[in-house]
């Protein structure tokens, strides 16, 4: 007698939600580490350990009830702590014109804050 394979894959479903901040979609739960573009600015400066609101929630789910905004939801917002900003990987770009000998290379490192979700409301 054979034992039936189970898969490894199987996930257990947990609460969700999908977030949109810097122009970019993100699917977070509760205790989850992200990263995101820069979110201290000269008017709104945050420190490490502040609270970050993202109040742009494009979708909830808890494993019985899926919420779906047009195009946010009303009332829905995650709640993170910030736990540090740093530079990320160097992005490399070059420019080059035929037959003119040019060539321009440069670099550039995005801002990314790194953020801890504590709690979807």
């Amino acid at each position: 007698m054979t034992r039936p394979k189970v898969s490894s894959n199987i996930a257990i479903m947990t609460k969700f939600a999908v977030i949109q901040t810097g122009g970019k979609q993100y699917r977070v739960s509760e205790g989850e580490t992200i990263y995101v573009e820069k979110l201290s600015s000269l008017i709104n400066p945050i420190k490490d350990g502040d609270t970050v609101i993202f109040d742009q929630v494009l979708l909830t789910d808890d494993g019985a009830n899926v919420q779906i905004g047009v195009p946010y939801l009303t009332g829905a917002k995650i709640e993170g702590v910030l736990v540090s900003e740093k530079k990320g990987k160097k992005v490399m770009g070059i420019k080059y014109k035929a037959k003119s000998n040019y060539r321009v290379k440069y670099g550039h490192r995005q801002i990314q804050a790194k953020v801890k979700i504590s709690k979807i409301v």
